[in-house]
């Protein structure tokens, strides 16, 4: 028996014996993280860059038509290839309101907060996965236990007895990754991780730019609105004319009719319009995390805001680095070639080494003593002899969903080139029907005029003033429609090309 000497960790690496044990546990460890440098399963490459080098199929102009009334979003824009999105592009729209809308939007925001804590949450899935897969686990106990000892029951002559049995120790135990499954995991985990951190990016970025268009849409609904009843003023007057000359026999019922009927229709567009504005209002209220009832957004209004008129167009080669949609889909790539690393790994042996060192004494004061002292290490392998072909079926799904995320990679690579290119086309087409909407409105401006000078001449009637009054209220509104879908596609461009969001990471 070895002597009752006090023990210890220090006690236990003194002894030469017991050194080579130790040492030999070291080797083990040293070895097992060679080991894994062997990482079954395919590894994970950057898809290559898309072929195409444009975004459109024709050629965009070099800048969009202007027209003469640049305060009604009538400025010509230029589009600028190969150059970087400003982080802050709502603020070239120069509008503070919109500013403070961003801002307000950005701290509140739930769908942001909820975004930013399921990423924290990735995060630390991810560090917890590291601890579990690449580092040994030690565990320390202590149990105290008192049992009865019967010597009959093993045949032995004697009388029962009580004793206490103290045992503490330190536990080691280690998955000895061979075959690279235990890496592997820990690869998936972190391009799981690296998908949630593209997901919070959208979330910013769609965040800012609903922002942007639902303002924008709430302005032009109230410059709408506005136009309408002044619409329907003119058209109520020029029924009231009508309405007295049928009674002096001068226009017949049919024409009452008609303007009746005129007037009716142009009442009818006022509801739509309050309710898509309240609607609109509503949705900017959650926007910025308010709730509708006392919101308190500021009346903004498309006079107040300035088109950009530079517009950076990215490269086609950025975009893939650029929008998160497709970063978080690359991800997800990733993930599913990890997972296919994991289920190969699974189809060989998996080895654990497990080691313990420690005490059992019948008393609290000789429980380190080094004659109770207790260790051991050990080896285990496991490998499935028959288990239905599972783990063979578990590797062929996993190659089946890298399949469907590569395609699913494509996909969304071929929607953002798509989205990018419609919003393009948009911005040419939106300056094109400004143009033409503004023309229509300075002709009935003109007819206008023309005809309130007839009429104080006396070469005009007053019913023919009111119906050049009613044709110029309603391209007002048109004006107003086309102006908007210029200032919302502009910002719709922005969040297709990425929204700006990797200066604010390149700062961090």
């Amino acid at each position: 028996m070895l002597p009752n000497t006090p023990g210890g960790i220090s006690t236990f690496l003194s002894r030469p014996w017991e050194r080579i044990s130790a040492r030999r546990l070291f080797y083990l460890f040293v070895f097992s993280f060679t080991l894994s440098a062997c990482q079954l399963g395919p590894d994970f490459h950057t898809p290559e860059l898309p072929l195409s080098k444009t975004y459109t199929s024709t050629a965009l102009p070099h800048t969009t038509v202007a027209t003469l009334k640049a305060k009604q979003a009538g400025e010509a824009q230029t589009f600028e290839p190969a150059t970087d999105i400003p982080q802050d592009w709502w603020t070239l729209y120069r509008s503070p309101e919109l500013n403070r809308l961003i801002c307000r939007g950005i701290k509140n925001s739930p769908t942001l907060a909820a975004a930013k804590a399921t990423l924290r949450q990735a995060e630390e899935t991810l560090n917890a996965q590291i601890g579990r897969s690449l580092y040994p686990s030690v565990t320390g106990q202590f149990s105290g236990t008192r049992q009865n000892f019967v010597p009959d029951t093993l045949g032995l002559s004697g009388i029962s007895t009580n004793f206490n049995l103290y045992n503490t120790a330190v536990n080691v135990s280690y998955p000895l990754d061979v075959f690279g499954g235990q890496h592997r995991l820990v690869e998936s985990v972190r391009a799981q991780t690296e998908r949630q951190y593209d997901e919070t990016v959208a979330a910013y970025v769609t965040l800012t730019a609903n922002i942007v268009t639902t303002a924008i849409m709430n302005a032009s609904l109230r410059a709408q609105i506005t136009a309408t009843h002044s619409l329907i003023h003119a058209e109520e007057e020029n029924l009231v004319i009508m309405q007295k000359q049928f009674a002096l026999g001068g226009v017949s019922g049919t024409d009452v009719l008609t303007q009746q009927t005129q007037v009716a229709q142009t009442r009818a567009l006022l509801p739509p319009l309050e309710k898509n504005l309240t609607l609109s209002y509503d949705a900017l209220s959650v926007l910025v995390g308010s709730f509708p009832a006392n919101s308190d957004l500021p009346q903004l209004t498309l006079n107040e805001l300035h088109l950009p008129k530079k517009l950076p167009v990215s490269l086609p080669s950025y975009l893939v680095k650029q929008r998160p949609d497709i970063r978080a889909a690359e991800a997800t790539l990733h993930q599913a070639c990890a997972q296919v690393g994991v289920a190969t790994a699974n189809l060989y042996p998996q080895i654990t080494l497990t080691a313990s060192y420690g005490w059992f004494s019948p008393s609290t004061q000789d429980l380190f003593s080094s004659s109770y002292k207790s260790w051991n290490y050990a080896g285990q392998i496991t490998q499935a002899i028959f288990n239905g072909g599972a783990l063979r079926a578990q590797k062929r799904a996993a190659v089946a969903a890298l399949e469907a995320a590569e395609a699913q990679y494509k996909k969304t690579v071929l929607q953002a080139f798509q989205n990018v290119a419609d919003t393009l086309r948009a911005i040419e087409t939106d300056a094109q029907a400004l143009q033409a909407q503004q023309l229509a409105e300075t002709a009935a401006q003109e007819t206008l005029k023309i005809v309130q000078k007839q009429y104080h001449l006396g070469g005009a009637n007053y019913l023919a003033v009111l119906t050049a009054e009613q044709q110029y209220q309603q391209t007002r509104i048109k004006v107003i429609q086309a102006s908007a879908a210029r200032y919302a596609d502009t910002a719709a461009l922005f969040q297709a090309l990425g929204g700006g969001w990797w200066h604010e990471a390149t700062q961090k």
